[in-house]
């Protein structure tokens, strides 16, 4: 899980406009962060039968809940 997140992280950072400055760990947790983002909207728009708190979304679903959660912290925290 660990190294799929850094896929995603490095992605969604690559893909995101601008700079965004994450040691590799920040992008291990940005990537496993935007799969769960992303899983929650998916569920949110298509809910399952059976009853599951989290669940992860695709690959390419995880770089845009990435890239949603790098917006977030930018507009309304300032973190990044």
């Amino acid at each position: 899980m660990a190294i799929v997140g850094l896929i995603v992280g490095i992605l969604a950072r690559f893909f995101y406009p601008g700079a965004v400055p994450l040691n590799w760990f920040w992008s291990i947790v940005l990537g496993i962060a935007g799969s769960f983002v992303a899983g929650l909207i998916s569920q949110m728009i298509q809910p399952k039968q059976g009853q599951q708190a989290l669940h992860p979304a695709g690959f390419i679903a995880s770089i845009l809940g990435a890239m949603l959660l790098i917006f977030v912290c930018r507009t309304l925290l300032h973190i990044v």
